[in-house]
């Protein structure tokens, strides 16, 4: 059996706590994702993060890596204590997995019990990406799990209502059990694509709304974009740039029929280049307006036409 250097790994110190291992994963995870890595050996530097992972997060596990002591990565080595009292049934101690055996000796023996000791399989964490469609919707995906010792590929039903870094749990389809140990669970981490329209903040989502100087002082209805399709929006009179106009109720689901809101960040554009007709607006109403944008809004109220 060769050893893992799993701390090495995951880039953290041996006496790291939980949440330190558990961003050190995250980033490793994001990092060398096959989504979102072309590096060829990206596939395999994911899986070994997440075995590392795995290990390092159950305290039980964790426990037992740590008596087998330090050794330089890839060296093969047997805890003799181990090999008897572990090896179960139909698999010698040679051919198990570094895994397989910390979760056996994190289990132990317990009240002097003989006989193989039953071992749960082993969980596994592994990310998706999706669209903010598919999060709001929902949708069934397909999951390759290849060379993870789980199921090789799995359907999944990701629920409507899911967002960023929301974790799935997918009960019993990791890591086959051992002499009666419950089968292993899958932990699915959410990643949402970047989307060309609407920022995500939890289930609130964001996009800029671009107005006409007119639009923005008289006020108007505009049709906007939502996942569910274009509505209209009522900009009242007035409205100003870095406005945000909230549509209740039209940002991403949360389930059960809940959603989140929606928020029109306004922004303000002018033509490029004017017509004549335009320009004598334009200069009619430069002439005309006692608007002063550098004024205090106190002595814009007060020069205001509707105010005299």
């Amino acid at each position: 059996m060769k050893y893992k250097d799993y701390y090495a790994e995951l880039g953290v110190a041996r006496d790291a706590d939980t949440e330190e291992i558990k961003k050190a994963y995250r980033k490793l995870a994001r990092q060398h994702h096959p989504d979102m890595s072309k590096a060829p050996d990206a596939e395999a530097k994911f899986k070994e993060a997440g075995e590392a992972y795995a290990t390092l997060k159950d305290a039980d596990k964790r426990a037992a890596y740590d008596e087998l002591g330090r050794h330089p990565a890839g060296e093969d080595f047997t805890p003799p204590q181990w090999r008897q009292a572990h090896a179960s049934a139909g698999q010698a101690f040679d051919e198990m997995d570094l895994a397989d055996l910390l979760a056996a000796m994190g289990r132990g023996q317990r009240g002097g019990q003989r006989g193989p000791v039953p071992m749960d399989g082993r969980d596994y964490d592994t990310s998706v990406q999706i669209s903010l469609e598919d999060a709001h919707r929902g949708k069934r995906i397909s999951l390759s799990l290849a060379g993870e010792g789980a199921d090789s590929l799995l359907e999944v039903t990701v629920p409507p209502g899911v967002h960023e870094g929301q974790k799935l749990r997918l009960r019993g389809k990791g890591g086959k059990g051992i002499n009666g140990g419950a089968d292993g669970d899958i932990y699915l981490h959410i990643l949402l694509q970047v989307h060309p329209v609407f920022r995500p903040d939890h289930h609130d989502l964001y996009f800029d709304l671009v107005l006409t100087p007119w639009e923005a002082a008289l006020g108007a209805e505009v049709e906007v974009p939502t996942l569910d399709g274009p509505v209209l929006l009522t900009v009242p009179a007035g409205t100003r740039a870095g406005r945000k106009l909230r549509l209740r109720g039209r940002g991403l689901a949360k389930g059960q029929g809940a959603a989140g809101d929606l928020y029109a960040a306004i922004r303000i554009d002018v033509p490029a280049s004017l017509t004549d007709r335009e320009r004598e607006l334009f200069e009619e109403l430069a002439r005309t307006s006692r608007f002063q944008p550098r004024a205090s809004p106190k002595e814009n109220e007060h020069d205001s036409p509707a105010a005299s």
